[in-house]
């Protein structure tokens, strides 16, 4: 691969009392004693000055030199610990391109990793995923892929396939035997194995996806009908304004929420209704726009009054394949207790978003049309991840019927068995174009 020198500042932008910079490459221990004059002892911390091109003091701080191929990368790191002002590591940086290195684009110095073999595709993207997690359980479940509990369990699968493929291939490969390799090595019963496992493995990935991006909801209704008092409420703070004048809202207000780990990010939306006013159409435009794009819409209307005509107008505009509830707001207002029921047109809550009542029923729903169910061994994952397990379990289903027919076709058997071990790999990198890896790591920040 490029051996080529990089360098980036690894810390976040602003102000700090450490920053650090990062350069990776070949043979680095003369850049690092052009640097500071010094030559560092593999794995040590060295106090050096960091000296420009005419031998005066950019910085003083630490120096740390891992030599490849023992090193995040793979190939020789230096690691420069500094004081953490922006025009310092931006000096410090300055002096490192000056040295030959070239600035890191987002995300190499994990592709680097990635391709020198110090992680799996499934473990690089961890990375980010630790970086960007935005619970304590999503953080957790980055950790236990960047440790490689993902990629074991696709390994786990992916040897069990390779077993299978070997009695096909052999079962192809001698037809004239009398021994039948299949039945003999309980073939059937593998596959079954391998499915239960597979099934197993996804609903963990999904439950780590759901840890990473979250559930998008947003709340729609009529003006006045307590959309901005609920946000409120899950939110914990009076984020939106609150008042009796029907249009209060204008513009869509959004607010970030944990539910047992997962975030929910919730969006307050203009009142739907027929309007005059320029700007409150504008918002109700939005409305709409956010509406597409959900994965869940609460359409509060009171409790007092029940749904409207305008209200299943509301409806039936809505995308058909979206996720509705209705929640029945106000019951403080209308003699209600707070409750969860079925009607015609889906679940309803019944709840008071002024003190509280039947908050906790709606919380329980989100999360049951999440599909969120406590385990303590989730994994983060993504939506590629998703697809290509949803792809090995379609391919490993078709080798079942083809396996199970009267007059199998052990041939195409086969290749349904290599199609899937093929769409395990996709996750761990092991068959992954290089179109599919610089989207990947160009979503990194630089540095990593």
């Amino acid at each position: 691969m490029n051996q080529e020198t990089i360098a980036a500042i690894a810390t976040a932008p602003g102000r700090g009392g450490v920053g650090v910079i990062r350069v990776s490459g070949s043979n680095l221990l003369p850049f690092a004693f052009a640097l500071s004059g010094k030559t560092p002892k593999p794995r040590y911390a060295t106090l050096a000055d960091f000296k420009a091109a005419d031998g005066s003091t950019v910085d003083s701080g630490i120096l740390l030199f891992f030599p490849g191929p023992h090193s995040f990368t793979g190939e020789d790191v230096l690691e420069l610990q500094g004081h953490g002002g922006p025009v310092v590591m931006q000096l410090l940086l300055a002096r490192c391109l000056d040295l030959g290195a070239r600035l890191a684009e987002p995300g190499e110095f994990s592709r680097r990793a990635f391709l020198n073999g110090k992680m799996d595709l499934a473990q690089a993207e961890a990375v980010a995923d630790l970086i960007d997690a935005a619970t304590a359980s999503a953080a957790r479940s980055a950790v236990r892929s960047l440790q490689g509990e993902f990629s074991r369990a696709i390994g786990t699968l992916n040897e069990e396939l390779i077993n299978l493929r070997m009695l096909v291939e052999a079962t192809l490969d001698f037809p004239e035997e009398d021994i039948d390799f299949l039945q003999a090595a309980d073939a059937f019963g593998r596959l079954d194995r391998l499915q239960a496992q597979l099934a197993a493995t996804f609903d963990r990935a999904g439950q780590g996806k759901l840890l990473q991006s979250g559930l998008h909801v947003v709340l729609a209704g009529q003006p006045n009908v307590g959309k901005s008092s609920l946000l409120n409420r899950l939110a914990g703070d009076d984020l939106a304004i609150v008042t009796p004048i029907a249009g209060t809202t204008r513009d869509a207000l959004r607010s970030t929420i944990q539910i047992e780990g997962i975030p929910l990010h919730i969006i307050d939306t203009a009142g739907l209704r027929q309007t005059d006013d320029l700007v409150e159409k504008i918002g109700i435009e939005r409305s709409w726009q956010e509406i597409e794009r959900a994965d869940v819409v609460l359409l509060l209307v009171e409790a007092n009054c029940g749904l409207s005509t305008v209200d299943r107008e509301i409806l039936e505009k809505m995308p058909p394949h979206l996720q509705r509830i209705v929640v029945y707001n106000k019951i403080d207002l209308a003699d209600r207790q707070p409750e969860r029921h079925e009607e015609d047109d889906g679940i309803a809550i019944s709840l008071s978003a002024r003190d509280g009542k039947g908050v906790d029923l709606l919380r329980g729903e989100l999360l049951r049309i999440a599909g969120w169910h406590q385990t303590e061994d989730v994994f983060i994952a993504r939506e590629r991840h998703l697809r290509a397990l949803a792809q090995a379990q379609e391919h490993l289903l078709t080798a079942g019927i083809l396996a199970r027919h009267p007059c199998p076709a052990l041939d195409l058997f086969a290749e349904e068995l290599r199609l899937t071990q093929q769409a395990l790999g996709e996750i761990t990198g092991e068959f992954t174009a290089d179109d599919l890896l610089g989207v990947i790591f160009s979503r990194f920040c630089i540095g990593k």
